[in-house]
C-alpha cells in the first residue's frame, strides 16, 4: 500500500509507541519512522530490535516528521510537547496515544505551534506487558482508536484529521471521533473505574489476615486471576490517568459505589430476585460486548 505519512515520529517506546512501529512498518503505513525515548536503556533495546530510526534527542527525532506520536504517561504529555515544539515543521501533526483527552489539550496545547495540528488521541487497545519489547503489529488490529478533533475551522486541519483517520485505518484500528469530555467519562466507566476496582482487590487480597497469600495464589478461581491481569498494568501510567481524569472518574465511582452499597443491602436481607435481576442485566452486557466483536465466546476466553 502506498504510505499515509512519509516519516513518523514516536515519542515513548513502551508496549505502545512500539507497536505504532512495527505496525507501521508491517502494514506500509508510514515510510520511514523515527523514534525517541528519555530512558538510554530502551533506546538501545529499540536499536537491537531494528524499530526504525532511533535518534538520543526529541528534536532530531521529530525534525522531519509529518506527524509526531507521544507515547508517553499522560503526567508527561506537556514536558514531551514542549520539547519537540520548535523543531516541528510547518504542516506537521501531533497526536498522542493517552486514556485521557481534556487534560492532553489543556496540557499540551499551550506548546503546539500555530503552524502544527494538535489532535489528541486514544487506541483502545493494550496488555498487561510494557516496553519495547512488549509491542507487535497486529496490537491494533480490530480495535478501536479514538481522535478527539478540536474546534479548529481551518479546512487543513480538517485534511489533517482524515489524513490521521487513513493512518489508523491502515495498522487496522476502527476509528471514531469524539468530544473529549465525553471520551473521558465513557473512558472512565468501560476502563479507568474496572482498573480502579482491579487495583484495590488485587491490594486487598494481599491485606486479609485470614487468608495467607499463598492460598490467593494457589487457588486463584478465573474472576481474581483477570483482576491480577489487569492489575500488572503499568503504575506510572494508571497513576496519571487517575490524577488526570479525576472528575469523570468520582463521578462514576460515586454511582459504582451506591450501586454496591444496594447490592450489599440485596445480600443482606436475602433479596435473590434483585440479585438474579441485576446478575442477567449485566449477562445480557457481555453478549453484547461479543456480538460487537470486542471479545471471544470461546470457553475460557479463548485461553490455551
Amino acid at each position: 500500500m502506498t504510505a499515509v505519512f512519509e516519516r513518523i515520529a514516536i515519542i515513548g517506546v513502551g508496549l505502545i509507541g512500539a507497536s505504532i512501529a512495527r505496525a507501521a512498518a508491517e502494514f506500509g503505513a508510514a515510510a520511514n519512522i523515527s523514534l525517541f525515548d528519555a530512558n538510554g536503556e530502551v533506546r538501545a533495546r529499540a536499536r537491537a530490535l531494528g524499530m526504525g530510526d532511533v535518534f538520543d534527542d526529541a528534536v532530531s527525532a521529530v525534525a522531519d516528521a509529518d506527524v509526531v506520536v507521544l507515547a508517553v504517561p499522560v503526567g508527561a504529555m506537556a514536558k514531551a510537547a514542549e520539547s519537540i515544539a520548535s523543531a516541528l515543521k510547518p504542516g506537521a501533526i501531533v497526536t498522542d496515544t493517552g486514556s485521557v483527552k481534556g487534560a492532553v489539550v489543556d496540557s499540551v496545547r499551550a506548546h503546539v505551534p500555530q503552524h502544527a495540528f494538535l489532535i489528541p488521541g486514544h487506541p483502545i487497545a493494550g496488555t498487561e506487558h510494557s516496553g519495547p519489547d512488549a509491542g507487535f503489529a497486529t496490537l491494533f488490529q480490530g480495535r478501536w482508536h479514538i481522535l478527539t478533533p478540536l474546534p479548529d475551522a481551518r479546512p487543513e486541519y480538517a485534511a489533517a484529521v482524515d489524513k490521521l483517520d487513513a493512518f489508523w485505518r491502515a495498522i487496522g484500528a476502527n476509528v471514531e471521533r469524539m468530544e473529549a469530555g465525553r471520551h473521558d467519562v465513557v473512558l472512565a466507566i468501560t476502563s479507568h473505574l474496572p482498573h480502579l476496582i482491579a487495583f484495590n482487590i488485587v491490594a486487598m487480597a494481599e491485606d486479609l489476615e485470614n487468608v495467607t497469600e499463598s492460598e490467593v495464589v494457589k487457588y486463584s478461581a478465573s474472576g481474581f486471576r483477570d483482576f491480577t491481569r489487569i492489575a500488572a498494568s503499568d503504575p506510572t501510567m494508571w497513576r496519571d490517568v487517575f490524577l488526570n481524569n479525576r472528575e469523570a472518574v468520582l463521578e462514576v465511582l460515586g454511582r459504582f459505589s451506591e450501586d454496591l452499597a444496594a447490592l450489599q443491602r440485596a445480600i443482606r436481607w436475602g433479596e435473590g430476585d434483585a440479585l438474579y435481576a441485576l446478575f442477567d442485566r449485566a449477562r445480557r452486557m457481555r453478549r453484547e460486548v461479543i456480538d460487537a466483536g470486542q471479545d471471544t465466546a470461546e470457553p475460557n476466553w479463548g485461553r490455551d
